[in-house]
Order: structure tokens, then sequence, then C-alpha cells
């Protein structure tokens, strides 16, 4: 590695030093390493935050590592050292990635496969949005349940990161009915981008999904609420339908550990008999983004995401940005359910 490629900037990182509320959340100094051969080390703009954050806080989620650690899944900024036999990179370039953990760090080091350059016109905010939500929602509209111009889609969540979007995809694959639950004040994104909005708390969706489509069911569902919610969920699939279930959000109706809830939610949740599933063509499919190691099909999804970017089909809706200072008060925020679209921690 040539003098001159890594710089001395003392590091920050958000740190989960045990399963607690959103208080057990420290920011703590390091020293950045240099990056391996092979490696690029990006000095991070934006990292996003995740449901899948809270749940680890919380000790509520596998695979986690041991505490203190620090999460993050997806982050976006200037690459600012390389390491040895790195070619496809230069310094100051732009980009985003992926990461099993770790991303809510000032400097991150990781292989340069799995590093994206940034094409003009992608925003390093809009960047640090997409990896986690919308490759999620590809890989179970497209690719799972592999969804066809016409079919109708009952995505729950639908103002969240994952929620919106599903939504944006739902379009540029021609989706027919696309209902989708939220927060009464939160249904005008809902509408914005092509849903029908179902008041999640006033609303009951199974009766709405029937309504809408003469009793038959929604051709898809994305769910990542678990417990009660996905039993009604396979209540109103089509048949031939897909279930997605990628989130236990039952699990944690609070900021703090709530073991009755939790086994409550555990109680609720239907168990799937296969040879029912078989008789009615009806798929199940569990989705875990984070141990679905396949870089070379994240790489796909990624392009295709981005080029959808650089159309203006895809655009991410992104609720505010927090300082890493007040990590806390984010963990709080999404929380109380307060966001529409993507919440990012500002690494600045």
């Amino acid at each position: 590695m040539a003098d001159g490629k890594v710089m001395s900037e003392e590091g920050r990182r958000l740190l989960l030093t045990k399963a607690g509320a959103p208080n057990t959340i420290e920011i703590g100094s390091y020293s950045p390493e240099p990056p391996a051969a092979g490696e690029v080390r990006i000095r991070t703009a934006f990292a996003g935050i995740n449901f899948a954050d809270l749940m680890m806080r919380l000790g509520l989620y596998q695979p986690r590592p041991p505490y203190p650690f620090t999460p993050g899944y997806e982050l976006s900024g200037h690459i600012d050292a390389l390491g040895e036999d790195v070619t496809d990179f230069e310094l100051g370039q732009a980009v985003v990635a992926g990461v099993t953990n770790g991303g809510q760090q000032t400097h991150v080091c990781l292989p340069a496969s799995q590093t994206f350059a940034l094409p003009d016109g992608v925003s390093l905010e809009q960047a640090a949005a997409m990896p986690v939500t919308h490759m999620t929602a590809w890989h179970m509209l497209v690719t799972l349940a592999n969804l066809q111009p016409g079919q109708s889609v009952l995505i729950h969540g639908a103002a969240g990161g994952v929620g919106t979007a599903a939504l944006q995809i739902c379009r540029i694959k021609g989706a027919g009915l696309v209902l989708g639950t939220c927060s009464g004040h939160k249904s005008d994104v809902v509408e914005a981008n092509g849903g029908v909005a179902i008041d999640r708390y006033n609303d009951d969706f199974v009766s709405v999904v029937k309504q809408r489509t003469d009793g038959r069911g929604v051709d898809v569902i994305l769910d990542p609420v678990g417990g009660k919610n996905l039993r009604n969920s396979l209540r109103c699939l089509a048949p031939g339908g897909h279930l997605c279930v990628y989130g236990f959000s039952a699990a944690a109706p609070g900021k703090s550990r709530a073991y009755l809830r939790t086994l409550w939610a555990w109680k609720q949740t239907p168990s799937f008999d296969p040879f029912r599933l078989m008789m009615s063509n009806k798929s199940v499919h569990g989705v875990h983004m984070g141990t679905l190691d396949d870089q070379e099909l994240m790489r796909s999804y990624l392009a295709a995401i981005i080029g959808h970017m650089q159309m203006g089909a895809i655009d991410p809706v992104i609720d505010r940005s927090f300082p890493l200072a007040e990590a806390a008060a984010a963990h709080e925020y999404l929380h109380d359910h307060k966001n529409i679209g993507k919440v990012l921690l500002d690494m600045s």
C-alpha cells in the first residue's frame, strides 16, 4: 500500500453495549485500521438504520455478534484508502456497500468486491437508504414471488423503508391492485407511491383484501410483523400465492424487552402445514438478507436497483437523518413508528 493513502482521522462508532433500551447505546472512539490486500476503506457519510438493529439491541435478533458491537448493514461514503491489488476503485470515489454488521462507524474496511461505485445522479443519502430496503423488496417480489403484471400485492408496513421500496418495485413490474397497511396519518405516502392504504389500527386488512379481490385474496404478501398478523396474512393469500416473511416486529412492541409480549407473539405465530400449502399451491418464504451469502446475486440486485434510480423509477423515501451522537433518539423514533420511509445516521 502506497504512503499517503491512509488518513489519521480518529474514528467514531455506535456501540450496542448490552441488551436493553435505547439508553444502552454508546458512541465510542477508535483508531481506523488500514485496508488489507483486496480491500477498500470507506469514510462513511451515511449509514442506514433498520428494525433489525433495534431487535439486536433488544437481544431478540439472530445472528448477532456478542456485546458490545457495532451494528449496521449498509453505508455510503467515499473511499479514503486502498489495499494492495485494488485497481477498480480510486481515492475519493463515491460508493455504496452492504456489510454483515459494522456499518455504523466512520471508517469501514471491506472487500472491494462488496463495494459498488455510485453513478452520477445518485446521492450519498439515496445510496445509504437503498441496500437493505430495496434489495429485500426486490428479492421478495422479483426473485421469490416472480411478480407478474396485473398481480395483486399486500404490503404490511407500506410506509416504512422496505414498504415504500416495495411499492415502487410493484409499479416497475406492472402490478395490479397493491394494498398497503400503515398508520392512518401515513396513508398519503402509500398512495403517492401507487398503493391503496389500509389503516392498520382502524381497518381489518383481511376484510379489505377479501372485499377488494372478490374473496380470492392477493397473489403476494410481504409480512415483517409475524404473530397474529402473519396468521391473518395467510388467510387472505390467494391460491398459488406467495407469502414472504421477513421480520417479527410483533416480538418487540416497545423500547425495552418484554418477555411476556414476546412469548405471546410467538404463540400466535402460525405453524405451516406443508400438505395444506401443497393442496392450495401456496408458498411461504422466509427472508433474511443478512444470512443470504451470495455476493453475485446481491451485486445483480444493486445494479438493477441503481439502474432504476438513474431512470427515476426508484427514488428512496428518506424520512430524516440523525447525527451519530443522536443514535439513541433515532432508535426511539423508529420504536414510536414515526418514520415515513428510511431513517439514516449522518456520520460526518
